[in-house]
């Protein structure tokens, strides 16, 4: 099967956030052909919040334009946010339902949608506009950050399917809870200590 950038639709348990994600799948990266700055990321993280927070990374290939938040339209105002020691990185969560969809370093912007220019399949009930981030916006040295949690992308969506990705290792395990580990290349074998598949 060829790898083709596809939408994917996602939110939290409730359903008062909505995003949706466009994504390469069949995912095109694994131990033989690694990722390299500006492709999409999918990983696991050992680090204690990414572990705590059970969270499952899809960082899009470009953090502008294939990540759109459907609602809330201000997820600094209107969702939880978590700030760990770095202060770099709002892990947002529903108010409602403690879920976590995603988290970002950047400043958003409000975006006039257009489904049918998107490709966007029709009977998603998709809002006239959306928040994004904006290019640029992010730490100067890291860039900008924006990552949807795996979780949350909507179980209707066949292409999507978390097994497949951990079954044939086209997910990055990285190694930031250790001293050791920071600095250190991911593996797409198993995880690191303290990390999950």
């Amino acid at each position: 099967m060829e790898s083709k950038k596809i939408p994917l639709f996602g939110g939290c348990h409730c359903g008062a956030t909505r995003y949706v994600l466009f994504l390469t799948l069949p995912a095109p990266h694994d131990e033989t052909s690694p990722w390299k700055e500006g492709d999409q990321k999918i990983y696991r993280c050992n680090c204690t919040t990414c572990h705590k927070m059970g969270l499952f990374h899809l960082k899009p290939a470009d953090t502008t334009d294939d990540f759109l938040l459907l609602s809330p339209l201000d997820p600094y105002t209107e969702l939880g946010d978590y700030l760990t020691d770095d202060k770099e990185i709002h892990f947002f969560f529903c108010k409602t339902c403690g879920v976590r969809c995603f988290s970002t370093n950047a400043t958003g912007e409000l975006v006039d949608v257009d489904a049918k220019e998107l490709g966007l399949p029709e009977g998603k009930n998709v809002p006239a506009k959306a928040w994004r981030a904006v290019r640029g916006s992010g730490h100067p040295e890291y860039g900008t950050f924006v990552n949807a949690n795996g979780h949350t992308i909507d179980a209707d969506q066949a292409e999507f399917d978390m097994r497949d990705l951990t079954e044939k290792k086209r997910v990055r395990y990285v190694d930031t809870y250790s001293e050791y580990g920071k600095g250190v290349p991911g593996r797409w074998s198993r995880p690191h200590e303290h990390g999950s598949y």
